[in-house]
């Protein structure tokens, strides 16, 4: 005697298909219905990813969405108003910058005039409607191995860019996508992007995620990103601002050919739930990952980093190296899982998680995994959490420096060897202010 079980649908998920029905009878191109109909179907079959699979132990987000806020509206013309002081305010870009407000690509908020000879950016739903983008946002999906949220992400989104970058190009300014949230109202956003790097081209993208004020928000984001041989991308992502009650997910997903590079750099000052997460496939020999990022946490806040990268070819090196500080009562988790598949030798896998506690509240999930298929490789990882060194601080002390001072300048210096890797200079900068700020603000 076997007994079915059906998981009941929770009050969110149940919104979620009443957002979806919504959305598709308002989608009058048959491509892009077609699209969000097969994306759907995959969502309902599994709903919202929850703590019994292995993956969303940590961050258990059928429990965390009580409840699912609709999809934004077209911003009015207060929200572009606010918009557009924001992007006046924003430092002048050092190359061309793509804005998408609540979802949607606005050349009118862009500068993107100056993007050089090879390089194209378009809706992504122009091109998906045309049926020019379903294969290639499709085929991604397969690096999730199935992802609930990011089926969801394909049914619900809003809008997002199609960047192409043509073999050979190498584009010297950095590229930023900025997405804004308008404020004021409680909101989801979903957006799905495709980088396209053709075979021997270059390109620095920036991803900044910024909120118009309070903003009350949902936010599921994809980034498709497709490297071709002997090409290289250098991805710096910032996650900051929104309420205590947001909850950001964020996907990678990225395949890239021989030869290639691919590095990321994320900074996560969430005050509520984020969850960053990065699949990368290596479809070509001699190329390289390296995956770095820090998350700053007080309050309650969570957040999540999970990577899988999955080396198929051989004579491929992959590094994870992530920094986490905790104060209050918040909540990181580091999974990170490098797959080593028959064939794939000389593999150069390593991960590492470090994590320093501020506060006796916090908390710390570390779960680094090595899945290895092919007998010549070098893999390894480690995780280390503790509290700042007190002999450090007395040392700092002794010289007069208060002791909130000698506590930053040890922070920033534990921060500081994950940003020394992203590339540009005025980045890195950037990131560091960030971090100062962040630690001249804390409370305790």
């Amino acid at each position: 005697m076997s007994a079915e079980i059906t998981l009941m649908k929770t009050p969110a998920e149940t919104r979620l298909g009443d957002y979806f029905e919504a959305m598709r009878a308002t989608t009058d191109r048959s491509g892009l219905a077609a699209y969000r109909a097969d994306a759907f179907a995959r969502f309902a079959a599994k709903g919202l990813p929850h703590r019994r699979i292995e993956a969303w132990h940590y961050t258990d987000l059928r429990s965390m969405l009580r409840e699912a806020f609709a999809p934004a509206h077209l911003a009015d013309d207060a929200g572009v108003a606010a918009a557009k002081a924001h992007v006046a305010a924003m430092p002048n870009p050092v190359g061309p910058r793509a804005v998408l407000l609540d979802g949607v690509y606005r050349p009118d908020l862009s500068s993107v005039a100056t993007l050089p000879a090879g390089v194209t950016l378009v809706s992504v739903l122009d091109r998906l409607a045309n049926g020019a983008l379903g294969d290639a946002l499709s085929a991604a999906e397969a690096l999730g191995t199935p992802e609930a949220i990011l089926a969801l992400n394909a049914a619900l989104m809003q809008g997002g860019i199609a960047l192409t970058v043509s073999p050979g190009t190498s584009v010297v300014e950095p590229i930023e996508l900025v997405f804004l949230a308008t404020a004021g109202v409680q909101a989801s956003i979903s957006t799905r992007s495709l980088i396209e790097v053709g075979a021997g081209a270059s390109l620095t993208l920036i991803e900044r995620h910024v909120a118009l004020g309070e903003a009350d928000n949902q936010g599921n984001h994809a980034l498709i990103v497709a490297l071709g041989d002997e090409a290289a991308i250098d991805h710096v992502a910032r996650m900051d601002g929104f309420s205590k009650s947001s909850v950001q997910l964020g996907t990678v997903l990225a395949r890239i050919g021989s030869k290639a590079r691919f590095a990321s750099f994320t900074l996560m000052t969430l005050p509520g739930v984020t969850r960053r997460q990065s699949f990368l496939e290596f479809a070509g020999t001699h190329s390289a990952a390296d995956f770095k990022g820090v998350s700053l946490l007080d309050g309650r806040s969570h957040a999540d980093t999970t990577l899988i990268v999955t080396h198929t070819a051989a004579h491929c090196e992959s590094r994870e190296y992530y920094k986490t500080i905790l104060d209050g009562e918040s909540t990181g988790v580091y999974q990170g899982r490098v797959v080593v598949a028959p064939g794939a030798q000389k593999t150069d896998g390593k991960m590492l998680s470090k994590a320093l506690f501020l506060a006796d509240g916090a908390s710390m999930f570390n779960k680094p995994e090595l899945e290895i298929f092919a007998d010549d490789v070098v893999c390894g990882h480690g995780a280390t959490v503790g509290n700042l060194d007190e002999n450090q601080l007395f040392y700092l002390r002794a010289r007069g420096i208060p002791r909130k001072d000698a506590e930053t300048l040890l922070l920033n210096a534990f921060a500081a060897d994950a940003i020394d890797g992203v590339a540009t200079e005025e980045l890195r900068q950037e990131l560091t202010g960030s971090v100062e700020q962040w630690l001249h603000n804390r409370e305790s």
